[in-house]
């Protein structure tokens, strides 16, 4: 699974790296992006790549409660093109969710050990993932989005049997064009070239959000 990462680069170096009209947004570097928060997505829109702030934790258009995004913010492969909360999405509004690294906890006995996940060459990637639109009673608007997961690689499949789908940089734009269609599990496969360090136990608290989660530890 996938439940909390970091997206540390400013707004003009993701529009950058991920082909995106320049846009103005009020975003900060975050260190230890929780569920219910809001980051960076990008969507293909008219033919162009656009940045859009988002809620992490999909809420289908025809929910009743916005709480049903804390439930969804991860999406299995495996079943988005049957389950009903991601099946619409799925064929029409995909997403990337851009990163520099995720986290994910190992057991050790009692223990839960938290380590980060990142590109072996510690550059920016995109998550795979799939957004919605609701709509509130008084007709307000929420995006929000969900990460999808697939079985963990070797290289880090020690530390937790699933992980985000990272995609690689040549399929990006495929996907978020909505290339693969049904085929999306025989064809579309993660990037491999990731790498773990373990961190500190302050990354446990969403409420920590600052440099030192990112920081390695011996």
């Amino acid at each position: 699974m996938c439940g909390r990462f970091s997206i540390i680069d400013d707004i003009d170096k993701i529009c950058q790296r991920f082909s995106c009209r320049a846009v103005k947004l009020d975003f900060k570097p975050r260190f230890n992006v929780a569920p219910t928060q809001e980051v960076p997505v990008i969507i293909s829109k008219q033919g162009c790549n656009e940045l859009i702030i988002m809620r992490w934790g999909l809420i289908p258009s025809w929910a009743k409660d916005s709480k049903i995004g804390s439930r969804l913010i991860n999406a299995r492969m495996e079943t988005i093109s049957e389950k009903p909360s991601f099946r619409s999405s799925f064929r029409h509004r995909r997403c990337i969710i851009p990163s520099n690294g995720y986290y994910e906890w190992q057991k050790n006995g009692k223990e839960k050990l938290p380590y980060r996940i990142v590109m072996d060459t510690e550059e920016m990637f995109g998550f795979a993932g799939l957004w919605d639109r609701w709509l509130d009673e008084a007709g307000r608007e929420l995006l929000s989005f969900t990460i999808i997961t697939a079985e963990a690689i070797p290289a880090v499949n020690n530390i937790h049997n699933r992980m985000p789908f990272v995609l690689r940089k040549e399929e990006e734009q495929s996907w978020l064009d909505g290339g693969h269609g049904q085929d999306f599990m025989n064809i579309l496969k993660p990037a491999e070239n990731l790498m773990s360090y373990r961190v500190a136990a302050i990354v446990n608290s969403p409420a920590n959000d600052v440099p030192a989660c990112i920081e390695k530890i011996s």
